[in-house]
């Protein structure tokens, strides 16, 4: 298969350094092909950082059809992240963007895409650490589980009578809003010193709703078999909260203490010396 003809794009000026911080998350795409091409609409963009969730074809980067469509970002596709679940391809990741086109219930706080590849730019400009934006299957999008995982969801405006884009069409948006972001930061913004109170990776928050979920059922507040959406409403409450890191552990910390608390921690302790 040939690569497609080349259309001609301006060189407009280097994204920010900041740039080797934002990732695009591709959940469990059908074909090779939006692959490949979404590596090379994210490597036009200057960008590198692409993970793969799930593929259909888990031999992707040697598709000939992936290879053919990425054209000259061959590299970004060879490089690209393969997980098997979405909170892996999350990992080390502070701000995560649910690309949707409609507000779920009980999700995370809805924006456009403009606003939110603007407040990912001021986020990283603060030191924060790495940005995501996430892209469900070609078919049916995101599951709310997985946008859930998201501290945002974000949509493209698009004209409602004709609302969908392929999938590495939407790639391609999302990394050229980003780059404008990044772009309009002043000069060494994006180095800025670490944040003091860095924020809760995914993978943080993940281990603290295992954790609070199972200190809400050891008291008697939440039962697994009737869930009513109580989980799902204080995914929505931290979204809006974005604890830090810090904040975080304080959090797992009181979890484990409702869990098991402290004196029968210490008692076992004594019984396992003796």
């Amino acid at each position: 298969m040939q690569a497609p003809d080349s259309i001609g794009t301006g060189s407009g000026p280097e994204p920010a350094p900041a740039a080797g911080r934002v990732r695009f998350v591709l959940v469990e795409p059908s074909h090779c092909g939006n692959i490949g091409a979404a590596a090379r609409a994210i490597r036009t963009m200057g960008f590198r950082g692409l993970s793969v969730v799930a593929p259909r074809e888990p031999a992707y980067r040697e598709s000939a059809e992936a290879v053919a469509l990425a054209a000259n970002a061959a590299g970004a596709l060879r490089g690209s992240g393969s997980h098997a679940t979405v909170v892996e391809a999350l990992d080390g990741v502070g701000l995560a963007f649910a690309m949707t086109g409609y507000p779920r219930e009980y999700g995370p706080p809805h924006r456009p895409l403009r606003e939110s590849a603007l407040r990912a730019a001021d986020w990283l400009r603060q030191g924060h650490g790495t940005v995501a934006f996430v892209f469900g299957t070609e078919r049916s999008g995101l599951t709310n589980r997985d946008v859930l995982r998201c501290h945002a969801s974000c949509a493209i405006p698009a004209d409602p009578a004709c609302g969908s884009l392929n999938l590495a069409q939407a790639v391609q948006v999302a990394a050229y809003e980003m780059r404008c972001a990044l772009s309009a930061l002043p000069s060494g913004a994006a180095q800025a010193p670490a944040a003091s109170e860095p924020a809760a990776t995914v993978e943080t928050v993940e281990r603290l709703f295992a954790a609070l979920e199972q200190a809400l059922t050891a008291i008697g507040f939440h039962d697994p078999q009737r869930p009513m959406h109580t989980m799902a409403r204080l995914r929505s409450l931290f979204a809006r909260a974005a604890p830090s890191a810090a904040e975080a552990d304080l959090l797992l910390g009181i979890c484990a203490a409702i869990i098991e608390p402290k004196r029968l921690r210490a008692g076992r302790k004594r019984g396992e010396s003796s």
